[in-house]
């Protein structure tokens, strides 16, 4: 009896004759780029290093497409900007040890943010592999323990034959529900040895599925079409699975109140009869998300920022959509239901009664966002608010942007209109420093006809200021805003907050527009009046750019006390 699959599994006389004569000059190298260009990766990005060698001399003969960035963790930042701005597997190459640790952090980012990264990295020879005595480079007693907590799954190929189901294992696990970096390692001999392994062609990684419960969905869809007050919570898990438009129906079907978490900035459009737009840390938000009797959580976790810092006290019924497992129910009790955000809210939307009526939930949205903005308006913020204004007013609506951790970025979180979906991105999920250019870069790889924007702090931009490099070497259109404020500005707000006296914030720097001209990259020092038409400027020119605006900016006083 003849199965379908069986066609399938039966190679073509064109492919019996290839495999059978495989082109000489090959190397695990060659078989780790193979199997990424037959899974459809074009970009690579990197660092190479002595054990890594032979993965860049493959990837110099194959039609992949290299950017080379100046530090490991850089380079591992441009992948995640890559992976969110695409949706497809960025691939990481690294070398062993130094190499490979130091980009843990922005793995750890990846992981937190949901991008899909393949870092792979090579080893020492496998006849040194465990106990790290026997002495060679960059040695490690257990590599991938480093990294086993951090990634979503850890991969390793020890002999030629493994690496295409290493790489193809390792595809399929960052791009199934929900994405995130994963880890694959090869000894450097293996990497190194020629090979008569046939060319690999298309492997099957397809990601899987993760379709709710039916059970779950009948009883969400029931507890939403009966609320007198649903209300719901928009996360980064809306944006990674692309459900923006659903999510938007499914808020018109219900008349329901929409707040996006500061990882799902523009799943909702920002002027919406039903948005509560993002002003998670003020207690007018946080007091109208408690009166729900159903709050709908879609891709969040409701964790430190989206709870307002843990003082969200609910006291209606929770359903809580997430593709992490690990997230739901873990702040809050809910009915769980581990899924992607797309596919749950598709099921949703066929499952709940017609167009519930609006019986004052957009008023009730416009007192929230008027008493938010009475707040703000009576602390003096005005300088902020302009300056915010102004980057708005500079950046297409179409322009993805990249925010590192600086007091700029803490108040786009609450008051930036991202306008589309998966255009804001900030290290958010991590929270570490030096995240916005080099994942900026990374995004301008996948579309280098676009302008790109990246935000930091002085203290952040220091992180990074070896990819100017990067930039000016691919020519890539990122405009870099380094706001200069003598240190690292929100450490400064905090210490003082709580200690009366911040310690270690003040930093001696350079100057960034000479700094920025010696790359070659062009540079402007601007001020808040003139930053609209700077930035614009910058921003419409071919290729990278600086844009400094020496700025002491405050916070808005919190509200979750």
């Amino acid at each position: 009896m003849t199965h379908d699959h069986d066609l399938v599994l039966r190679p073509t006389p064109a492919q019996t004759a290839a495999a059978l004569a495989p082109p000489s000059g090959r190397t695990g190298g060659d078989l780790v780029v193979e199997t990424l260009r037959g899974l459809g990766a074009t970009t690579v990005f990197g660092l190479p290093g002595q054990h890594a060698l032979a993965l860049f001399d493959a990837l110099r003969r194959s039609k992949l497409s290299y950017v080379g960035l100046r530090v490991e963790n850089n380079a591992g930042f441009a992948a995640d900007g890559y992976g969110r701005i695409t949706g497809e597997a960025a691939p990481l190459f690294l070398s062993t040890g130094p190499g490979a640790l130091t980009a843990l952090p922005a793995l750890q980012e990846a992981a937190a943010a949901s991008a899909p990264v393949i870092a792979v990295a090579s080893q020492v020879p496998a006849a040194g592999l465990g106990g790290g005595r026997h002495g060679y480079l960059h040695e490690l007693r257990d590599q991938q323990a480093s990294f086993r907590d951090v990634v979503k799954s850890v991969h390793s190929a020890r002999s030629a034959s493994q690496i295409p189901s290493a790489i193809a294992a390792a595809w399929e696990s960052a791009l199934s529900a929900p994405h995130g970096p994963v880890w694959v390692e090869i000894p450097q001999d293996v990497l190194e040895a020629p090979t008569r392994i046939p060319v690999v062609l298309a492997p099957d990684a397809l990601p899987h599925d993760l379709i709710p419960r039916v059970e779950l969905t009948a009883v969400a869809a029931h507890l939403l079409s009966t609320a007198a007050r649903p209300v719901i919570v928009a996360g980064g898990g809306v944006v990674r699975s692309d459900a923006a438009g659903k999510l938007r129906q499914l808020a018109e079907r219900l008349n329901a109140p929409v707040v996006t978490t500061f990882g799902g900035k523009g799943a909702f459009p920002w002027n919406h009869p039903l948005s509560l737009q993002s002003w998670l840390e003020d207690r007018h938000t946080t007091d109208f998300l408690e009166s729900a009797d159903v709050l709908l959580v879609v891709g969040s976790g409701l964790g430190e920022l989206s709870s307002n810092y843990r003082t969200f006290a609910p006291r209606g019924r929770i359903v809580q959509i997430d593709a992490d497992a690990g997230k739901l129910e873990a702040n809050y009790p809910a009915l769980g239901m581990h899924a992607d955000a797309r596919l749950a809210l598709t099921a949703l939307l066929e499952s709940v009664e017609e167009v519930r009526p609006d019986d004052g939930a957009a008023a009730a949205v416009r007192d929230v966002l008027d008493r938010v903005r009475e707040r703000i308006g009576t602390q003096g913020l005005e300088a902020e608010q302009q300056i915010l204004a102004a980057v708005r007013a500079a950046l297409p609506d179409t322009a993805p942007s990249f925010w590192d951790m600086t007091i700029l970025t803490y108040w786009a979180w609450s008051a930036f209109d991202a306008r589309r979906s998966n255009t804001m991105h900030s290290a958010q999920g991590a929270g570490g420093l030096g995240y916005a250019f080099p994942a900026a870069l990374g995004a301008a790889a996948a579309d280098p006809d676009g302008p790109v924007l990246a935000v930091s702090g002085d203290g952040g931009a220091m992180y990074s200021i070896a990819e100017l490099a990067t930039a000016r070497q691919h020519d890539l259109p990122v405009t870099w805003l380094i706001v200069d404020d003598g240190g690292y500005g929100i450490l400064r707000e905090y210490a003082d907050g709580a200690y009366g006296e911040p310690t270690g914030t003040e930093l001696t720097r350079p100057d960034f527009v000479a700094l920025g001209e010696s790359f070659g990259v062009p540079a402007t020092r601007t001020t808040p009046e003139t930053l609209s038409a700077d930035l614009a400027a910058a921003l419409k020119a071919p290729g990278p750019s600086v844009v400094v605006l020496p700025a002491r900016l405050r916070m808005f006083a919190p509200t979750h006390e």
